[in-house]
C-alpha cells in the first residue's frame, strides 16, 4: 500500500523560510517521478514543483529561484525547500507520486505565511 506523508508545514512569516518533507513507502522510489502541489479554497490544485527519477527539476515560473525540489533515493524523501514565502502562497501542499499511470497523493500539509 502506498503512503506518502508530508511534515515541515507551519506557521512562517512573510520572508521566511520552510522546508517540506514527504516520506514515502509501498513503492519502488527511485523509479517515481515526484512532485509537490499546494492547493486553496475554492481553486484548482496546481503544480508547484516536480523531479524526475533521473533529477530534473521543473518549477512553477512564480517559485523560480526560490524554491528548490530535491531527493533522497536512500531516505524514500522527496523535500522542497520554500524560500522568500509570499502571503499568496498560503496553502496546503500535497506530495505527489506518478509512474506508470498511477498517482498517488499524500494527506498535505498546511503552510501558512502571515505577520
Amino acid at each position: 500500500q502506498v503512503q506518502l506523508v508530508e511534515s515541515g508545514g507551519g506557521l512562517v512569516q512573510p520572508g521566511g523560510s520552510l522546508t517540506l518533507s514527504c516520506a514515502a513507502s509501498g513503492i519502488t522510489f527511485s523509479m517515481y517521478a515526484m512532485a509537490w502541489y499546494r492547493q486553496t479554497p475554492g481553486k484548482e490544485r496546481e503544480l508547484v514543483a516536480s523531479i524526475t527519477s533521473g533529477g530534473s527539476t521543473n518549477y512553477e515560473d512564480s517559485v523560480k529561484g526560490r524554491f528548490t525540489i530535491s531527493r533522497d533515493n536512500a531516505k524514500n524523501t522527496v523535500y522542497l525547500q520554500m524560500n522568500s514565502l509570499k502571503p499568496e502562497e498560503t496553502a496546503v501542499y500535497y506530495c505527489n507520486a506518478k509512474r506508470l499511470g498511477r498517482n498517488d497523493w499524500g494527506q498535505g500539509t498546511q503552510v501558512t505565511v502571515s505577520s
